[in-house]
């Protein structure tokens, strides 16, 4: 069986794309009901494509079309922010719509990607604090000083929860300080010196599987430049060290904002490149970046 694919990328955030509209991309059983086989086989670097994750292209009953995501470990993941810009991209670029702010489902609601120049704008919604919904397990936080949601920010709006704000969490033999974030995916953020000699790829899988994380989290290391600029790598749950994560970028400049270094507009510096992360007077946080289309190919999927 053969698989027509677009290979894309945010910021070196690479995607293989697959269009799935009106039956185009038949598989069948076993892959029918198990994606997670096809994800592994294409995003593996060495025998597949390539890439951090799979992206789905369908069409929608409530929006102007759907979007699934796979990590190159299989599992399905909620949102992805350079990933929804690639989506956008892909369906301007071949006249699928002529709509300037697109309407996509994905599995936590409708995300709003639009034209800006020659990038995309992207409203990610808003960030969500509450253990609970990110989800983070409170019963198991013990080691954690969970910190009370009383804050300077309005934005909060969580007066009867508790937060997990700039708290103590020890991992072998270092204590990080984490501030973690719900952009419809988990996020734990933390606030390092020198990230360019940090050792995401140690530390970063440690703290994702950790147990107070009951599906895991994304992991995002910063490095506070100015009030408006930080530098980040990130740790995606399922894909590794990618080179840029929208989500993660947002979780990180809504963390740093509320521990009090940034301001509401920051320029996140990624290893692949820059995103652009406004937290509006709305809530909403609202990130602007590249999306970029590599080359079309077609795979044979050997069984």
């Amino acid at each position: 069986m053969k698989i027509n694919f677009t290979k894309m990328h945010g910021l070196g955030n690479d995607f293989i794309l697959i269009d799935c509209r009106e039956n185009k991309f038949e598989i069948r059983p076993p892959e029918a009901e198990n994606f997670e086989i096809l994800a592994k086989k294409l995003c593996n670097r060495r025998f597949g494509i390539g890439a951090d994750q799979l992206l789905l292209l369908y069409p929608s009953e409530i929006a102007d079309f759907k979007m699934r995501i796979f990590n190159a470990d299989g599992s399905e993941v909620e949102m992805c922010g350079n990933g929804i810009r690639c989506l956008a991209k892909y369906i301007w670029d071949r006249n699928l719509s002529d709509k300037k702010i697109l309407h996509i489902e994905t599995l936590v609601g409708i995300i709003k990607p639009e034209k800006s120049g020659d990038m995309v704008k992207v409203d990610m919604g808003e960030p969500t604090f509450e253990p609970e919904k990110i989800p983070v397990r409170i019963v198991e936080t013990s080691k954690l000083k969970v910190e009370s949601s009383k804050t300077q920010n309005s934005k909060l709006k969580t007066q009867n929860s508790k937060l997990i704000i700039d708290c103590p969490l020890q991992i072998k033999d270092r204590e990080f300080r984490i501030t973690c974030v719900s952009m419809g995916n988990p996020h734990t953020v933390i606030v390092v010196e020198d990230i360019s000699h940090f050792p995401v790829t140690y530390y970063g899988p440690l703290i994702e599987s950790q147990p107070i994380f009951p599906k895991r989290t994304n992991v995002e290391f910063i490095e506070v430049l100015t009030p408006a600029e930080i530098k980040m790598r990130v740790w995606e749950r399922g894909s590794g060290e990618t080179m840029a994560c929208g989500t993660g970028a947002s979780a990180a400049a809504v963390a740093s904002n509320i521990k009090g270094l940034t301001g509401k507009n920051v320029t996140v510096h990624l290893p692949g490149g820059d995103l652009f992360i406004e937290w509006a007077a709305d809530n909403h946080v609202y990130i602007i970046g590249p999306a970029v289309e590599i080359f079309e190919g077609i795979i044979e999927n050997q069984r």
